[in-house]
């Protein structure tokens, strides 16, 4: 019989693409049903929440720190946790075509992820414990399953509340077809970095929780939804508002009181037909988590995070952040700046936001260096973990640099393996896309695969999905805070990758490609406010 690590390593196998050959999909836009981008629940009671635009505090510096005082949990707080993490950040216009864009990341704008909080009850929020869904195009929460106060205080300890993450693999099928589970799996991370972050700007700590994936589906009220456009329960954080550690408990009596009680809102239907694609239900069947995993203490690095006086306002970069679709060939960083980038991009002790992510990092940097001022274009290689170092230097050919480049912070393990022009390499690996050569550099992001797969199962394939993901976020963050851009890559030649850096066997995979730089902008795309209808009917409601 076939495993489920098995089948997880085929699915990867399978969905690479290659020069002439890609992943399986339907190789056009199916525009008769593409999917709609909000999921409602109908006749969910709805709970409006507050539009915060930014107003100069916390500064940048501060959001990766975690040294913010915590504030209360209120509607204010809980409005701007979400305004900061999942909300729409724009309307887009051009000509008749209107679209919408949000805080988090998604691979083709597609956004899979949804987002579901366990509440206590909160003053004009609701006036009990509940599980609410999180509809972005109203800004509101949609309240779901009431639950007892003993109920909650069984799940949670006082002080803290839980986010909950599922993905709807339709939404990203609908484009990508066999891929889209890896890129369902990238957003998750970004949203994980995302509510990580935001929660830190309120002096709150998020820590990702142990939990199967059949108690995720049934605290969230998921676990009846069926057929293509059904959720998949993903991940699970717990959001800490006061000092102090706050775990998940499955209690067994609520999970059977919840499964035994749906909450009987309807989910809207997203598309009128679907295409099939059953290694997606394969795959992901097999990376199921069936028991709640556990983790072995690591020692993390202690890096000293930049800081400046002039540092910008955090949730001006978090709600401007944008994914560059073409760059310009010319903006290039300094060598502090990218060095900057770099420890912040790293796991560190306290450091959000990986302090989230329990298990030591799988997930490492390939750099394609273009145009950093007083460093040599060329390969390099940024090490997550120390230990990994070793791996590193089997895994590559022999007669490379493996030198520390000049002016490079001590905690960070980033060796220049290659000096030399590496724009047309870095194009080539991304499926040509010229984005990768135009920027100030492009990483390759490359797990530790089977290592990783074997010691924590194939579940965990999700897991590298979502580190990778948390990378990309927070280089989004820096390329805005530096005045420049970045974009994801889904796009990349996985074994060309693996060929052209010269990696050789110990069971290395690459899974996400990124670059950054300086972008091209469209001057014929409009952008407007993305809730002037929400603060006119706020404001229409204030005496």
């Amino acid at each position: 019989m076939t495993s489920d690590l098995d089948v997880v390593r085929d699915y990867h196998a399978r969905t690479k693409h290659a020069p002439g050959r890609y992943a399986r999909s339907l190789g056009y836009l199916d525009w008769d049903t593409q999917p709609n981008p909000f999921r409602r629940y109908e006749g969910a009671p709805i709970a409006s929440l507050d539009v915060v635009p930014p107003n100069g505090e916390p500064r940048y510096d501060a959001m990766y720190s975690g040294a913010l005082a915590p504030a209360p949990l209120t509607r204010a707080s809980i409005s701007q946790l979400l305004f900061d993490s999942l909300a729409l950040s724009a309307e887009k216009a051009a000509g008749e075509n209107r679209w919408w864009l949000r805080v988090n990341p998604s691979s083709g704008n597609l956004h899979p992820t949804e987002g579901y909080l366990v509440l206590p009850a909160i003053s004009e929020v609701a006036e009990a414990p509940a599980v609410h869904h999180y509809a972005p195009r109203q800004h509101a929460l949609e309240a779901l399953i009431p639950l007892a106060d003993d109920e909650l205080l069984a799940l949670v300890a006082p002080g803290a509340f839980l986010f909950g993450f599922t993905s709807i693999h339709w939404r990203e099928a609908w484009k990508y077809g066999e891929r889209a589970y890896r890129y369902c799996q990238h957003d998750v991370g970004h949203a994980i970095a995302a509510v990580s972050l935001a929660a830190a700007l309120l002096g709150w700590r998020a820590r990702l929780a142990p939990v199967r994936d059949r108690d995720l589906a049934v605290l969230l009220g998921v676990a009846a939804q069926a057929g293509p456009e059904r959720e998949h329960p993903d991940a699970l954080l717990v959001i800490e508002t006061t000092a102090g550690i706050s775990n998940f408990t499955p209690d067994a009596g609520v999970l059977a009181r919840l499964s035994g009680t749906p909450h009987g809102f309807a989910p809207n239907a997203l598309s009128r037909e679907h295409h099939d694609w059953p290694i997606i239900d394969a795959v992901a069947r097999a990376a199921t988590i069936a028991e709640a995993p556990e983790f072995a203490p690591w020692s993390r690095v202690t890096h000293e995070l930049p800081r400046h006086d002039d540092a910008p306002d955090a949730r001006h970069v978090i709600r401007t952040r944008r994914s560059a679709v073409a760059m310009d060939g010319r903006s290039g960083l300094t060598r502090d700046a990218f060095y900057e980038m770099l420890l912040r991009a790293a796991p560190g002790e306290g450091h959000r936001p990986f302090d989230a992510l329990p298990w030591s990092p799988r997930i490492h940097l390939a750099l394609f260096v273009h145009r950093v001022a007083g460093l040599d274009p060329g390969l390099y290689v940024m090490l997550r973990d120390p230990s990994a170092v070793s791996t590193w230097e089997r895994a590559l050919p022999d007669g490379l640099d493996w030198s520390r480049p000049e002016g490079c912070p001590a905690s960070l393990d980033l060796f220049r393996l290659r000096v030399g022009d590496a724009k047309e390499v870095a194009a080539a690996i991304s499926c040509g896309q010229e984005i990768a050569a135009d920027g100030a550099f492009a990483v390759a992001m490359i797990a530790d695969f089977d290592a990783a797969l074997e010691a924590h199962g194939p579940w965990f394939y999700r897991a590298l999905h979502w580190e990778a993901g948390a990378i990309g976020q927070v280089l989004y963050l820096e390329a805005e805070a530096a005045q420049i851009r970045a974009t994801g890559i889904g796009c990349f030649f996985d074994d060309l990758t693996h060929e052209i850096l010269g990696l050789d066997g110990a069971g290395l995979r690459t899974l996400y490609h990124f670059t950054v730089g300086g972008p091209v902008e469209d001057a014929r795309i409009q952008t407007t406010d993305p809730y002037a209808d929400v603060r006119r009917a706020l404001e229409s409601r204030e005496p």
